[in-house]
């Protein structure tokens, strides 16, 4: 059992039930000493009578004076009680009929005493009273006792089943109640992320245990705040710092090849090294933006539009870069209906998940692009032919600097490793969740996301735009800072 609240609850169902079973054991015992004394009393009454009868001589009185003195109450009484009369030296005076010659047994030492009789399936309960030397023994059948404990039985097994349901309920109830506070700072750990490091968990009243532990974890959010900001401010300053160093790096290297004067090797190393400027200044840029996007820094050009022009027109230069590298692009757009998103930003997803694609594709291979529309969100899916992404590293490539290398993966398909991190931070900035999961048939690599979008008739707030003329990769070069791809 996962739930902490199941365990509490089947503990107290357990606790209940152990407590249930020792009242049960112990009021039965005193239910049956109870009864059991109810029939010594009996005897004792029963005891009185056949005294009286008997007279105050016993000694003198003869086994037949025994029979007629005793006739009337022995038959009377014979269906509840036994009877049997022994005096030392005279052996046995009397035994009632309805013992048909067997004797009553006979502990030493004790009055009161629990015995059978041959062929007797009941019990019995006897009394052993003594008047000089004759042994008066009476006894009687415990078979009320044990119907008495025998229904008794019954009701707490009727009672333990209903103990049990009733405990559980009540249980699973307290144990909602006691760990309320315990799913508060769930709730609240949840909301806490390295976007949404100010939120706290609430601290109750009652200094408790809870209440501790709720101190502990926002002082510990409080250190991680404070790590975080010096992070963002140390990424926002160093890539801002290092543009300009970079910049005049690339003006050097660029005079070098306009003023000419050097050898072909040296051309190329100059090539080199202005093509890896270009990637440093790519990945500046794209950590810039990281720390924008996480410090809510950016504001989105949203507007309700119907996505089908949008993802037409993207459909139609993802074709030209599919075909450009030998491989094939499918769209399959369904559903209609207005959606809040910023163009510009979604493309760039758009382009990022093409490449990662692109690059994982083998030769031949179909990129496809699917959207749907449901009443409560928009969601678009890149599906590749590669050979997929492990299900413990689908979580991970949409962090930073994240590649899993394909062994046969050309020079000019490394990435920065921040693609799906941006495209992580954008469709954070819709609101949305951006995921991957397995291709259709368990091939290749589906990534999905999807932003929130209340159903809405299309064309109502449309305005004329074609999303063809937004920028085509804002941000960097396709194919080179966002080959994120993890293959």
């Amino acid at each position: 059992m996962k739930s902490i609240g199941v365990r509490l609850a089947a503990w107290y169902a357990l606790a209940s039930m152990v407590t249930m079973v020792c009242l049960f054991l112990v009021c039965r015992y005193f239910l049956e000493q109870y009864l059991v004394h109810g029939l010594d009393l009996l005897l004792q009454d029963e005891f009185a009578q056949i005294e009286s009868h008997l007279g105050p001589d016993l000694t003198a009185l003869t086994p037949a004076q025994f029979r007629d003195r005793l006739r009337g109450t022995a038959a009377f009484e014979s269906v509840l009680f036994y009877c049997e009369i022994h005096q030392h030296g005279r052996g046995i005076l009397f035994r009632s009929p309805n013992l048909h010659g067997a004797s009553l047994p006979d502990v030493p030492g004790k009055h009161y005493y629990n015995g059978w009789l041959p062929n007797m399936a009941d019990e019995l309960r006897l009394a052993e009273f003594i008047r000089g030397p004759t042994d008066i023994t009476i006894a009687t059948s415990k078979a009320q006792v044990k119907k008495v404990m025998d229904g008794y039985a019954r009701i707490f097994a009727g009672l333990m089943t209903a103990t049990l349901f009733i405990s559980a309920g009540i249980g699973y109830f307290l144990s909602r109640i006691a760990l309320r506070p315990v799913r508060l700072i769930q709730e609240t750990a949840n909301h806490i992320s390295s976007d949404n490091m100010a939120e706290r968990i609430p601290v109750p009243a009652v200094d408790d245990e809870i209440s501790n532990l709720a101190r502990l974890l926002n002082r510990m959010f409080d250190r991680l705040e404070s790590s975080f900001n010096q992070v963002r401010r140390f990424t926002a300053e160093a890539s801002h710092e290092l543009k300009t160093p970079l910049s005049l790096v690339r003006l050097q290297a660029e005079k070098l090849l306009v003023e000419g004067g050097l050898s072909a090797a040296q051309e190329e190393s100059v090539q080199v090294q202005l093509e890896e400027i270009s990637r440093l200044n790519q990945i500046i840029e794209e950590l810039l933006f990281l720390s924008r996007a996480e410090a809510r820094a950016i504001t989105l050009a949203t507007e309700a539009r119907d996505p089908l022009p949008f993802l037409q027109g993207f459909a139609q230069d993802a074709r030209v870069l599919a075909e450009h590298r030998g491989m094939r692009f499918r769209e399959e757009i369904g559903g209609r209906g207005l959606v809040a998103f910023d163009p510009k930003w979604i493309r760039q997803v758009l382009l990022n998940l093409l490449a990662n694609a692109l690059n994982a594709s083998p030769p031949g291979g179909q990129i496809t692009l699917v959207s749907e529309r449901t009443p409560e969100l928009w969601r678009v899916a890149v599906e590749d032919e590669g050979p997929g992404v492990p299900p413990e590293q689908r979580e991970r490539i949409f962090e930073r600097f994240v590649r899993l290398e394909r062994p046969e993966a050309a020079p000019h398909d490394k990435g920065s490793g921040l693609g799906l991190a941006i495209s992580r931070s954008i469709i954070g900035l819709h609101r949305g969740r951006i995921r991957a999961e397995s291709g259709r048939d368990g091939r290749g690599l589906r990534v999905v996301f999807e932003i929130p979008a209340p159903l809405m008739p299309a064309g109502v707030g449309e305005k004329p735009e074609d999303d063809r003329d937004a920028p085509a990769d804002p941000g960097g070069h396709l194919g080179k800072g966002h080959q994120l791809h993890p293959v």
